[in-house]
């Protein structure tokens, strides 16, 4: 099964239908797993991957930048890096001193040199900020963007967790100086986290032509199935945050997701993909996996067709969430 490319927003780029996320890489999965994950990915028609700088600072002995390395040594080892779209995000602390974390242009210079030296890369395919940076002003922003983009080291720029009026406020911007606006955005968006997108960022994305490529489709696991009502928690570092999806209406979600997954004889978590995909806006969600096994499932998702019945029986089920 070979997935078909979609077109990402306004661009010219061309995008597998399911995002490759690395944040798990360096953390919850060595670098030869890594590379694993990616091979069997890339087999499979994938071809677009998300990391961020920050990948996976949080982890005792990581300082950041690894899930980019990781990318980098396996491009340059298969020597695929024409046959992929490559994003990455700018805004988290980095270093030390007054330039160290945000959107200024300082910050962003550095970043993104150091950014291309972790992925070998002379390109960014897609440089994303990756929250707002309430501190500069949207101006300096996009104009350093618009630097790294005639400088040929950035080919398009995107937003990540932004609200309706952080994007239409930078979009506005972007218009009225003919900077470069932001072709995508990231929001948290899946089938129990709808109202943060759904209740105005859709139609804004829609109506500016934006590439939808959220994150956590799953939904930290929860869409999955593996967490059912009256079963203790599974060892899991998401099994906490699963905890605010296990009121009475996220488990009639999941045995909403099971009838249709039952019906198609596939997965849960191929079928909650799937929805994301039915939506006009979206047009690659994020999914991190740590095995090739664990991606075998999500790739089912692209050829998925989910009947306008089950569509209605899955918004029903999640309504208000």
């Amino acid at each position: 099964m070979v997935m078909r490319l979609r077109k990402l927003g306004t661009t010219d780029l061309q995008v597998s239908p399911l995002c490759l996320g690395t944040m798990q890489f360096g953390w919850t999965a060595d670098e030869p797993m890594s590379f694993a994950v990616m091979d069997a990915f890339l087999e499979a028609g994938g071809n677009f991957l998300d990391s961020a700088d920050m990948y996976s600072s949080w982890v005792p002995g990581n300082p950041g930048g690894v899930s980019e390395e990781i990318i980098g040594r396996w491009m340059k080892a298969r020597g695929n890096r024409d046959r992929l779209v490559v994003g990455t995000k700018v805004r988290a602390q980095m270093w030390d001193g007054p330039d160290g974390e945000g959107l200024s242009r300082p910050h962003i210079r550095r970043a993104v040199e150091d950014s291309l030296r972790r992925l070998q890369v002379e390109t960014i395919d897609l440089y994303q900020c990756h929250w707002p940076d309430e501190n500069t002003p949207i101006e300096e922003t996009l104009a350093v963007f618009a630097e790294l983009i005639a400088s040929g080291k950035v080919r398009y720029v995107g937003a990540s967790n932004y609200t309706a009026a952080e994007l239409d406020g930078a979009l506005r911007v972007g218009g009225e100086t003919r900077l470069p606006p932001f072709v995508t955005l990231q929001p948290h968006y899946n089938l129990v986290h709808r109202a943060e997108f759904e209740e105005a960022l859709a139609a804004l994305c829609e109506r500016e032509g934006m590439g939808v490529i959220p994150y956590s489709p799953l939904a930290g696991g929860f869409l999955t199935g593996k967490y059912r009502e009256g079963r203790p928690l599974p060892e899991s570092r998401h099994a906490e945050r699963a905890k605010g999806y296990m009121p009475e209406q996220g488990f009639a979600v999941i045995d909403a997701l099971g009838g249709v997954a039952e019906a198609h004889e596939t997965s849960m978590a191929a079928v909650a993909l799937a929805w994301l995909l039915a939506k006009p806006a979206v047009t690659a969600p994020i999914a991190g996996v740590n095995t090739p096994e664990q991606l075998r499932d999500l790739l089912l998702a692209p050829e998925l067709r989910l009947t306008a019945e089950q569509l209605e029986a899955l918004d029903a089920a999640s309504e208000g969430m």
